[in-house]
């Protein structure tokens, strides 16, 4: 099997990422899932992974200037990270998510990277350097401003990574 990686610009999903989103959340999967109601930002990068011309894994780059306990800060967010089910356990999310960490490093402009995840993914970012955030996360709904705890949030060390505290997302979750 031979892959191809693209970075490419954010926004909306294209076509094919938003195929892929919806091969591996149908809306009745979606709907069961704590955080199927949130709105999500559009990430300002992806990180796009293709065999034989067929997406098979995305991975989305948030930049955003957050608080963590008050203080401004850079945050690197990686989301929407999700995988063919046909070409699962192929090492494929890990190199998205590798080149997705290695863009934020290149940049050197992010403080520390912060995703969320359901709590039977904590393992796998673990064992690629993630590390829990204890603390408390504030995002943006159509609503106002919630505590998003509807994912576990962990952090990834570039210039400092927080462990604990408040971090308030400025915006809405990725």
């Amino acid at each position: 099997m031979s892959i191809e990686i693209e970075i490419l610009t954010g926004g909306a999903a294209p076509p094919a990422v938003a195929q892929l989103f919806d091969l591996v959340w149908p809306d009745d999967v979606l709907r069961q899932l704590p955080w199927g109601h949130i709105v999500f930002a559009d990430a300002d990068l992806r990180v796009l992974v293709e065999s034989d011309e067929q997406l098979v894994c995305h991975v989305g780059i948030f930049r955003r200037d957050v608080t963590w306990n008050g203080r401004k800060l850079r945050a690197g967010g990686i989301g929407g990270v999700a995988t063919h089910p046909d070409f699962r356990g192929r090492g494929l999310a890990s190199v998205a998510l590798n080149a997705a960490v290695q863009t934020l490093k290149d940049e050197r402009a992010t403080d520390f990277a912060l995703l969320f995840c359901d709590p039977h993914n904590e393992a796998f970012y673990a064992s690629r350097g993630w590390k829990r955030f204890m603390g408390e996360v504030w995002a943006e709904q159509p609503g106002g401003r919630v505590r998003f705890d509807a994912m576990l949030p962990m952090v990834f060390y570039l210039k400092r990574a927080p462990h604990e505290g408040e971090i308030d997302l400025c915006g809405l979750p990725w």
